[in-house]
């Protein structure tokens, strides 16, 4: 009799597993298959919206004002949409222009830059400029179309795996499923972009992500009557996709920005800096492209160096924070005055080959380091140098905060005294260089020193080559600021790009 009971009791406990484990697999196929997802959610078939629409308001909303494309057909929807409300759409004549546009945009405006280009080879033909962007720690949010959901991998047309190809370049990827999710990924990749240390991120839009329902619905190739059980199936399949993707499509969703998140000094690492600062007698300081980033506006930036009144070597977007004469903006024999300072700050600036690696900075000098990216805060800081005080934070902000705990100091006159005969020096030199005849090409000292004497106030400048544009950084002087408050000049693939406006 007890075996008899042990046994039933083996086999409730057997069923109800088996049960638990029945309902947990279909539970966890229809949540996969959508259909949970669509109980609670709306598919309105009849609507002629399209998630293009969708994207054109969020970036309206978030104050884009350029879209740099050049025009396919898996991203057209993007920018039919954003033109009508406004948006201007740039049509470019490669796809890697829309990235360098897009990159431009963004670091003279101080918001993110945007491009929207096709599928397969439109993607792969930004890859140069998505990593300058990177490198630049520039926002930029890329958007590329996409095969449709249910062809991927099954060769649609310009169908390659383009999230492997933009991981290691963007901060954020993400592919767009359903038409619902347009709204929160767009938000949280241009959250992103501009958080923490910018860079560049990636939106995919699969095709049937962006065009009407019934136009999707066409495409997909549903047969109105179906001939057997197979193709029951098959219509079955094919109309809960369809459902799924447009399932909640067009639900009033926040488009709103997000908070940016940045990072801050504290108040004890300010006052710690205020401190070896305010017993330096030789300082210098290096200002970088970050220094420029929002949200400090550059003019107070601008005004706490010029009270702190060290000498002050700018590069990169920085060039031009001073204006064109300042007397605590030194340009040449830096190598010289990192030997013999005593405290060098480095303000958004790196220690990768722009500083030779930090070879020459003192091994006697307390060295600041401030920057939002930890790995470029501590760059050959294992090999060349060591930072007395090293600071994760917002390098713009610091300098204004380094100048309200430093009320009372003044940088040593003499000691800027002697770097400002040095610039004075290495001027002259530059100048009698000028006058040198050449055989047969031109000097490039001479072109430069005459387009600086000649150009006026409203020029803009674009140069590529390393030695001649090395040349323009010591000769051409940016006058002043971009009206967004960033320096007059841009920097791309290494190279410096002097711009006067």
């Amino acid at each position: 009799m007890a075996v008899t009971s042990a046994v039933g009791l083996d086999c409730c406990n057997l069923t109800l597993i088996l049960g638990t484990v029945t309902l947990c697999f279909l539970t966890f196929m229809l949540q996969k298959l959508g259909v949970i997802f669509q109980i609670f959610h709306k598919v309105e078939s009849d609507s002629t919206r399209h998630g293009g629409e969708l994207v054109a308001e969020v970036l309206k909303e978030h104050g884009v004002k350029f879209v740099f494309t050049l025009v396919g057909g898996h991203i057209s929807p993007i920018l039919v949409a954003s033109e009508k409300i406004g948006i201007r759409v740039v049509d470019t004549r490669h796809e890697v222009t829309t990235v360098f546009a897009a990159d431009a945009v963004a670091r003279l405006s101080g918001t993110v830059g945007v491009a929207a280009v096709t599928a397969g080879p439109g993607l792969t033909n930004t890859v140069t400029a998505v990593k300058n962007a990177q490198m630049a720690e520039s926002p930029v949010l890329l958007m590329g179309g996409a095969a449709a959901g249910l062809l991927k991998g099954r060769g649609a047309l310009q169908d390659i795996d383009q999230m492997s190809l933009f991981k290691p370049l963007c901060k954020f990827t993400a592919t767009i499923k359903r038409v619902c999710d347009i709204v929160p990924v767009l938000r949280k990749a241009i959250q992103v972009a501009q958080s923490g240390t910018p860079g560049p991120v990636f939106v995919e839009f699969p095709i049937d992500t962006l065009y009407p329902y019934s136009l999707v619905r066409r495409e997909v190739g549903m047969k109105d009557s179906a001939s057997g059980f197979g193709q029951a199936i098959v219509n079955w399949y094919l109309n809960n996709y369809l459902n799924n993707v447009f399932a909640g499509a067009w639900e009033k969703q926040d488009m709103s920005p997000l908070p940016v998140n940045r990072p801050f000094a504290s108040l004890s690492q300010v006052q710690n800096a205020a401190e070896i600062v305010s017993r330096a007698k030789k300082p210098v300081v290096i200002v970088g492209s970050q220094a420029t980033l929002p949200p400090t506006p550059v003019e107070n930036i601008r005004a706490a160096l010029e009270k702190m009144g060290m000498p002050c070597f700018l590069g990169g977007m920085s060039r031009g924070l001073l204006g064109r004469n300042s007397p605590i903006h030194i340009r040449q024999r830096r190598r010289d005055a990192l030997r013999e300072a005593d405290v060098v700050l480095l303000v958004g600036a790196v220690c990768d080959f722009r500083l030779s690696y930090g070879r020459h900075l003192s091994k006697k000098a307390k060295i600041i380091a401030v920057n939002r990216d930890k790995s470029q805060l501590y760059k050959n800081s294992d090999m060349f140098w060591k930072a007395a005080l090293a600071i994760e934070a917002d390098a713009g902000s610091f300098i204004v905060q380094l100048e309200e705990n430093l009320k009372n100091f003044r940088c040593d006159p003499e000691w800027l005294k002697m770097l400002q005969e040095r610039d004075g020096e290495k001027e002259v030199a530059n100048r009698l260089k000028s006058k040198e005849k050449t055989e047969i090409h031109l000097n490039p000292l001479k072109v430069l020193y005459q387009l600086e004497e000649s150009l006026p106030d409203n020029a803009i400048l674009v140069a590529d080559g390393g030695d001649f544009v090395g040349s323009a950084a010591y000769i051409l002087r940016p006058w002043g600021l971009w009206h967004s408050g960033c320096g007059r000049w841009l920097c791309f693939g290494g190279q410096a790009l002097p711009a006067r406006q």
